[in-house]
């Protein structure tokens, strides 16, 4: 992804964005940093005011000894300000920004969940612009807002001493002003290139991140210890380590260089201005104090100078940085939306694809090509085809996770791009061949399928005993409590002896893994379209048989999708689809099919051949 510049204009907005959201997130304790701010950045000019007056009065022998004395109690008391300030400050500002975190987070999730579909999801460029909202997102309020408070403040401060130098000495303030600019030049370059840095890392890091996970995690660790891929996979993410911080280097080498330049040029001028103020108190242009309070600006502006160019370029990364996430919230919808969806109706009649298309984008290959068929309702439909033929696409476009490229899709007669995407989903009940695992408890990973079920434990069960997995689940130290994950502790349990091993979860096996997958699809089997892509993917004979024998009680009188390999568990289907090349070469019953003797009757004869004795081959 290439590094964006930003135009005034955006970048205008993008500021009067940031700030309105630190505003909502903490209204009343951004005017009280505010105050503060503006009150730090005061305390060194009153300061070194205060360090004049007594330093002229104790020099000149006229001042009386309670002028003095409270001279040095106002000092005194200025001090400790000055001390306090910067804590309560950081205190608020870390306050802030948790808040503003959370609001960050929330928007940036809620405009994510708006997505209809999941394209931009699979798009790696939305996705990384994803991450990078995600990471660098609370930036923008609290850097650019935060920076203009601290800004404000550095301004009083610089203002305050470059207005006492140019009352003592013109020519030292205007040379110490001067010399911040080339500073503000190359702060404002630097962070340009540290943004353009992260950008390209993003990639590279998570590459890194990607090795790191399969040296350490679970998913992967038979196959890395068996295949001997620990070394192999941790040489990768070496080698990205090392890319990643070669790139980091020459960054920190030309700020180094930069920042050193910079640091020669204030110096320079420091020195000069101090020789001088030194030369004007001798011949008695100004006075000790004055040449106290000199010493006391110089660095002052300087360092308020410096201050402000550092922030400058803070502001400036976070104001690209923030970019992303105002992109990222900001994004259209990803499917189209009518403006007033047609209500979606009970299925009386059935589906229809009309010659529908489909590629996932306009340089990849067709998927789907002129696909037609009916998915009747009340009637179940067997759909049958080698990898690669489109079924699993199908299924997306049914549950209008893409639409089609081109053709429609109806229900009842309705295009669903006309309906309302969630009412849709609604009337849909599915068991996906990647289902997830979720690392909840085995209450809550039967009930995502319909939420408001978390709270019935006797459909919970049900439905887990229509899968056939209520007896292991019940077999669970605490049973449907259980945590079903070995990455998390149960709170609960680890709170009550404080032993890990006792709050540590339960992984099931595959196989009970998929049965929880159709266990949620039994818990929303009342629904208007039963979807089952490969529910027995990866149990044995015995367990596939009796899924499937469940599997046909609940599909009897419904209408059902059954997607699988195996055409034995599809022919019992009222009507079978073969796909093949992204079209339907054939449609039929189990014995149409087989009697017309094309592709459907020679795969089926060959599973079946499969399963004969040597003998009877």
């Amino acid at each position: 992804m290439r590094q964006q510049r930003l135009g005034p204009r955006r970048a205008v907005s993008h500021s009067l964005a940031a700030a309105g959201m630190r505003w909502r997130a903490a209204p009343v304790g951004s005017v009280v940093e505010l105050l503060i701010t503006l009150l730090t950045g005061a305390t060194p000019v009153l300061t070194a005011w205060l360090l004049k007056l007594l330093l002229d009065d104790l020099t000149s022998g006229r001042a009386s000894r309670e002028r003095v004395l409270a001279l040095a109690a106002a000092l005194g008391a200025t001090g400790v300000v000055g001390l306090v300030l910067p804590h309560v400050t950081r205190y608020l500002d870390a306050e802030i920004t948790r808040r503003v975190t959370r609001l960050v987070r929330q928007r940036l999730f809620t405009a994510v969940n708006r997505l209809t579909g999941i394209g931009r999801l699979e798009d790696p460029r939305f996705h990384d612009r994803l991450q990078l909202a995600q990471q660098t997102g609370h930036m923008g309020p609290s850097e650019l807002s935060g920076g203009l408070m601290r800004m404000a403040a550095g301004l009083v401060a610089v203002g305050g001493f470059a207005t006492s130098l140019l009352l003592l000495h013109p020519l030292v303030a205007l040379l110490v002003v001067a010399a911040a600019g080339p500073g503000l030049w190359a702060e404002l370059r630097l962070s340009r290139a540290r943004a353009a840095t992260f950008l390209r890392m993003e990639q590279r890091e998570r590459r890194e991140r990607f090795y790191t996970h399969l040296v350490t995690g679970v998913e992967a660790a038979k196959e890395v210890r068996l295949f001997g891929l620990g070394g192999f996979f941790t040489g990768r993410m070496l080698a990205e380590l090392d890319a990643a911080n070669a790139e980091h280097r020459g960054l920190d080498r030309r700020q180094l260089r930069a920042q050193s330049l910079v640091g020669l040029l204030g110096a320079a001028v420091a020195g000069l201005a101090i020789w001088s103020a030194v030369a004007a108190a001798f011949d008695g242009r100004i006075t000790a104090g004055g040449v106290a309070l000199v010493l006391a600006a110089i660095p002052g502006v300087q360092g308020g100078l410096g201050s402000l160019v550092g922030q400058a370029g803070r502001m400036h990364q976070a104001l690209l940085f923030f970019d992303h996430y105002r992109v990222a919230t900001g994004q259209p919808p990803d499917l189209p939306l009518a403006g007033s969806p047609v209500p979606v109706a009970a299925l009386s009649e059935g589906i229809v694809f009309h010659d529908v298309w489909f590629r996932y984008g306009d340089n990849h290959p067709w998927v789907l090509r002129g696909v037609d068929l009916t998915l009747p309702a009340g009637r179940s439909v067997g759909l049958v085809g080698l990898n690669g033929a489109g079924k699993s696409t199908m299924v997306k476009l049914l549950c209008r996770f893409y639409d089609p490229t081109k053709g429609r899709i109806t229900w009842d007669g309705v295009d669903l791009r006309d309906l309302d995407p969630a009412a849709l989903r609604a009337r849909l009940g599915a068991v996906f061949q990647d289902h997830t695992a979720y690392d909840l408890t085995a209450t809550e990973n039967i009930g995502v399928a319909d939420l408001p079920a978390l709270s019935d434990p006797a459909r919970i069960a049900a439905a887990a005993r229509d899968a056939g997995l209520h007896d292991a689940i019940a077999a669970l130290p605490r049973g449907y409590d259980t945590l079903l994950s070995r990455i998390f502790f149960d709170a609960d349990d680890l709170a009550a002896d404080g032993d890990p091993d006792t709050g540590a979860g339960v992984v099931l096996s595959g196989g009970q893994w998929q049965r929880m997958a159709v266990a949620r699809g039994f818990l929303r089997a009342d629904r208007d379209l039963l979807i089952l892509d490969e529910p027995s993917n990866g149990l044995d004979a015995e367990a596939e048989h009796d899924l499937h024998v469940r599997l046909m009680r609940m599909r009897e009188g419904r209408s059902s999708l059954l997607i699988s390999h195996r055409l034995s568990a599809v022919r019992s289907a009222d009507v079978i689809v073969v796909l093949a090349e992204g079209r339907v070469a054939e449609e039929g019953d189990h014995a149409a099919l087989m009697a017309a003797g094309g592709g459907y009757a020679r795969l089926f004869s060959l599973q079946a051949r499969g399963y004969a004795s040597p003998a009877a081959t």
